[in-house]
């Protein structure tokens, strides 16, 4: 069965077309970097217009290029939350109406879970339970177990920052751009990251994340250094700094949990010092590693598509009166 995936939960506009979970059939994303760039960050009217100008041209462009007419598509996966809740009307309001007009089931897709599924997208495998889900991305770090569809429990989340949105405001602070997290990598490339000395945010203190007191302690350090701070040296130390904060995060619920694989996604998954940090806590403690590529950890319509075929069967509401959620817990019921 084909499902057709619609995404947009914040700057992004995605269309895709995926076949039983796990084949893409065609996928594509307008991004809108370029006109966020002035501002440093998303402006929710702005992206919400750029929606609207976007997504039915994607939508013909995706079901063109795949060669798949409206009949074919058995279902309609749609991002419900969480999100912009701007952006998020656009793209529920368009999935209602397809659905309507045209009499196909309607999915409404919690963004997040979709997000771990993106990991089993990647290497065409029907999801796998139990795991260790660890989502990090501009909005969120949440650490969770997942044990079945739309099964999860929280075990810990971010009090304040998420790793994506401190690496922005770092970036902003030290004049790269944006968005953050590239900017940061490439700039880190020649750096040394043990030069400076950052603090492990709530090491060994439970489950939770807080990035906010790192973000301080960064714009600490560029106070004090001046003119002899090395810019390289600092992004790289960063890196390292949330990595080992993400690594001995997920190491303890694998320890406790007892699960068998690690899945991380997310758009700061696609972060090089990350991803090699944690496939060495995965080779170390041997449990399998899942990740899917950069062009997936970034939000896209696929793994939308992909969650809303594994999911569909717990909808139990009428998806038309589906709303969207700005904050939609993982495993949540579907708003209303």
């Amino acid at each position: 069965m084909i499902t057709l995936g619609i995404e947009s939960s914040c700057d992004d506009t995605s269309v895709a077309l995926v076949e039983d979970g796990i084949r893409v059939v065609s996928s594509l994303v307008s991004s809108q970097v370029e006109i966020h760039q002035r501002f440093g960050g998303v402006v929710p009217e702005v992206a919400s217009r750029k929606h609207l100008e976007a997504m039915l041209p994607l939508l013909q462009q995706a079901m063109g290029q795949a060669g798949v007419g409206i009949s074919e598509i058995g279902q309609i996966a749609v991002t419900a939350g969480p999100g912009l809740l701007g952006p998020l009307l656009v793209g529920l309001s368009t999935a209602k109406a397809l659905a309507w007009r045209y009499g196909l089931p309607l999915v409404p897709v919690n963004h997040l879970e979709a997000h771990l599924t993106a990991s089993f997208l990647a290497c065409h495998k029907h999801p796998r339970f139990p795991y260790v889900g660890l989502i990090v991305s501009g909005g969120h770090a949440n650490l969770v177990l997942a044990e079945g569809p739309r099964r999860y429990t929280t075990l810990g989340r971010t009090a304040d920052d998420a790793p994506g949105e401190l690496y922005d405001k770092v970036a902003r602070l030290l004049n790269l751009g944006y968005p953050g997290g590239p900017v940061i990598q490439k700039t880190g490339l020649t750096g040394d990251p043990k030069r400076y000395s950052l603090p492990r945010p709530m090491a060994g203190k439970g489950y939770g994340f807080s990035f906010s007191g790192l973000k301080t302690a960064v714009l600490h350090l560029v106070a004090q250094e001046g003119s002899r701070l090395s810019v390289p040296d600092l992004c790289a130390s960063l890196q390292a700094a949330v990595a080992d904060t993400l690594v001995g995060k997920a190491a303890a619920a694998l320890k406790e949990t007892g699960a068998g694989r690690l899945v991380m996604a997310g758009g700061v998954a696609a972060n090089k010092p990350l991803r090699e940090a944690m496939a060495a806590l995965c080779e170390r403690v041997r449990v399998e590693f899942l990740v899917p590529p950069p062009a997936l950890c970034t939000d896209n319509a696929a793994m939308i598509a992909a969650q809303g075929y594994f999911t569909a069967a717990t909808v139990d509401i009428d998806p038309l009166l589906v709303n969207g959620r700005a904050d939609w817990p993982m495993g949540a019921p579907f708003p209303l």
